[in-house]
């Protein structure tokens, strides 16, 4: 499929994980992806995977914690091509721990990278949007953020807020035929989800053994999602918050 050929997306937390599946499944049907992330060289080497696989792609590196480096990152992406027609909001960070044991900086953080960023690139880029006659977003939420998990409360809360962010955004913004959505991934086999694993003692089998569809998600599965939600084969769906966690609920 090509459903975004002379299409530009904006993916953002590119670098790795679901963010690097997303944008080579979106350069992959004929986009532009400008692949952005906080590290260059993460951001450098997916956008290099892209063109020597045959598609389009520009890196560019942008703190998206930063209000002015959200509208530089959008102002260089529309310059591109004169366009902006697909922003994902992917990038996000999980700090841990209960209400106590966080610190000022993990709570401020949370929300400065989940979802200020997503305050400021969102408002940056409707006025594109509006004057080609509409566009999609969609924004990375999590299971989480419907049902919170224990000790994760920043990242729980922050990811509750894309929820209701997405829904508030889709219907002021769907009589200008914008499209909101979000994913709401369960466990998926990522760089920060190794992480967690590492630190706990267990291992990625021990979490396959809890997901009812007997593994958990990888991150080509949640791009294939975000690439339907971005195309026109999704052009009734609007502020929807899709799950996509193999049956599993929340530990």
């Amino acid at each position: 499929m090509k459903r975004f050929v002379n299409k530009v997306a904006v993916v953002t937390g590119a670098g790795g994980g679901i963010g690097s599946a997303i944008a080579r499944r979106l350069a992959a049907e004929g986009a532009l992806v400008v692949v952005t992330d906080v590290n260059q060289s993460a951001a450098t080497e997916v956008a290099n995977g892209i063109k020597a696989e045959g598609g389009d792609a520009a890196a560019i590196a942008a703190d998206i914690a930063s209000k002015s480096a959200c509208l530089d990152l959008i102002q260089r992406s529309f310059d591109l091509k004169g366009r902006m027609n697909v922003l994902v909001n992917n990038a996000g960070i999980n700090r841990r721990g209960n209400l106590l044991s966080l610190s000022d900086e993990d709570w401020d953080t949370s929300f400065r990278v989940n979802l200020d960023s997503m305050f400021h690139l969102c408002r940056a880029t409707l006025p594109h949007m509006i004057a080609a006659g509409g566009g999609a977003i969609v924004n990375t939420a999590s299971q989480w953020g419907l049902y919170p998990a224990p000790n994760h409360i920043a990242y729980n809360t922050t990811k509750a807020a894309v929820a209701a962010f997405t829904q508030n955004l889709a219907r002021d913004y769907a009589p200008e035929k914008i499209r909101v959505n979000a994913v709401c991934p369960g466990e998926i086999h990522t760089p920060m989800l190794e992480a967690g694993v590492t630190r706990s003692g267990r291992t990625i089998a021990d979490l396959d053994k809890l997901v009812p569809f007997g593994r958990i998600g990888k991150p080509e599965e949640v791009a294939a999602l975000v690439a339907f939600l971005a195309s026109d084969e999704a052009a009734f769906m609007c502020g929807s918050l899709v799950e996509i966690t193999g049956a599993q609920a929340v530990a």
